[in-house]
């Protein structure tokens, strides 16, 4: 197969995917805006907690993990809206690749979660005053949390058989991932069976990145980024082998 040839292909798959997303513009606005005023109307409280540093980089980092988390919806409707539509096994009938179907779907959703939450931290340095001395750490962190919340999301994607069970999916599964991982309240003050659990948690290991981007600590940074990634592959990887199978098609609803 040409590179060029497969290329033109992909960018094609890109575009189109994308437009399928902007054509149904409000999971997208409504993952952008609500955060804003959540951290917005957050905030006071972590400041009273914890200072004024502490308490602006907590409330930041409570809210991009959570509605990050919650953002899982625009990852797997990607692939759940082919799968209810029938037309996921078409494309599989075409000279496409399998890896241009899935890198066609991911380009465009891996775009919109890195937005989510640049977005997120520039929000927060613009008008809360919040300090990112080691911008490129902080971006790490970001990309291997967005790669992440990919694969969860596609992993969703193909596991769930509606509309219904996806929502319920995202909801608690983002709320308590979040709440576990000590996103929204610092794990030294939560119950200690917590902190023992809260390792398990794709959260813990975004909000102990994001932290430790935030203070310059390369080495946890690093740790952090890794083990993400290595939970993106995972779930990523029994997504593609799901979707091989009769199992990536939804035969009632």
């Amino acid at each position: 197969m040409p590179p060029r040839e497969s290329a033109t292909r992909l960018a094609v798959l890109i575009r189109h995917n994308a437009l399928l997303m902007l054509r149904e513009p409000g999971p997208l606005l409504s993952r952008m805006i609500l955060p804003l005023v959540f951290m917005t109307l957050l905030r006071p409280l972590y400041l009273s907690a914890q200072g004024r540093t502490a308490g602006t980089e907590q409330a930041v980092v409570a809210t991009l993990v959570t509605f990050s988390l919650l953002a899982l919806s625009i990852s797997g409707n990607a692939i759940l809206t082919e799968r209810l539509g029938r037309t996921w096994d078409r494309l599989r009938g075409t000279t496409l690749h399998p890896a241009e179907l899935l890198l066609g779907k991911a380009v465009p959703v891996l775009t919109a979660l890195l937005a989510q939450q640049i977005l997120l931290v520039g929000f927060g340095v613009g008008v809360f005053g919040l300090r990112v001395p080691h911008p490129f750490l902080l971006l790490g962190v970001l990309l291997s949390w967005s790669c992440t919340l990919l694969g969860l999301g596609a992993l969703l994607g193909v596991l769930v058989r509606s509309v219904g069970e996806l929502s319920a999916a995202y909801d608690i599964g983002g709320m308590l991932l979040s709440s576990v991982g000590g996103a929204f309240v610092p794990l030294g003050v939560l119950p200690g069976w917590v902190a023992d659990v809260a390792p398990v948690s794709p959260g813990y290991w975004a909000a102990h990145g994001l932290r430790a981007a935030l203070a310059g600590d390369v080495r946890s940074t690093a740790a952090a980024c890794g083990t993400l990634l290595g939970v993106a592959v995972v779930c990523a990887t029994l997504a593609a082998v799901r979707l091989q199978g009769s199992g990536g098609r939804v035969m009632a609803l």
